[in-house]
């Protein structure tokens, strides 16, 4: 399991707090930690806690979810960006505010096209599927109706 930049990193310093949280589900997981080296995707025991881009990119794994945070939004099939969402601990985006406020043409396009790769990538790590959680229900309901489900006796070999 995959996620953007939205959650906050809380368990690098104190592993027993979970990053993701969601209580309607019972759903508590962590952010990967750094003992894995590259190999984070590919160890068996990373089922039990939750990669980013970096741990992810240049990898594939059969099946891959992936929640998309707030920071990525449908609104009338249009893609919006919110990177206000993202956690302030997000590297990828450092200095957003400032380059918003100094230099808006240069920087509005960087931040989209930042936030909009982060999931490509992590949406092409599955090679044979990919499960899909979005936080804002608009968008969750626009990707559910893009997808279509193939059943196995479907699939071309």
């Amino acid at each position: 399991m995959v996620a953007g930049y939205c959650w906050p990193w809380d368990s690098k310093n104190n592993p027993e707090l979970y990053d993701f949280t969601e209580e309607e589900f019972g759903f508590n997981m962590r952010w990967n930690m750094t003992d894995y080296g590259g190999k984070w995707i590919i160890d068996p025991d990373s089922v039990t806690e939750i990669g980013c881009i970096h741990t992810a990119q240049g990898l594939e794994v059969d099946y891959i979810g992936v929640i998309i945070g707030d920071d990525l939004l449908i609104r009338d099939g249009k893609v919006l960006v919110n990177p206000k969402a993202r956690d302030e601990g997000d590297r990828t985006i450092f200095g957003w505010k400032s380059g918003i406020r100094n230099e808006p043409s240069k920087w509005e396009p960087l931040i989209r096209t930042i936030i909009k790769n982060t999931y490509r990538t992590l949406l092409t790590r599955g090679m044979k599927g990919c499960y899909v959680y979005c936080t804002d229900p608009e968008t969750a309901r626009y990707f559910k109706s893009k997808m279509t489900v193939i059943k196995d006796e479907e699939r071309v070999s």
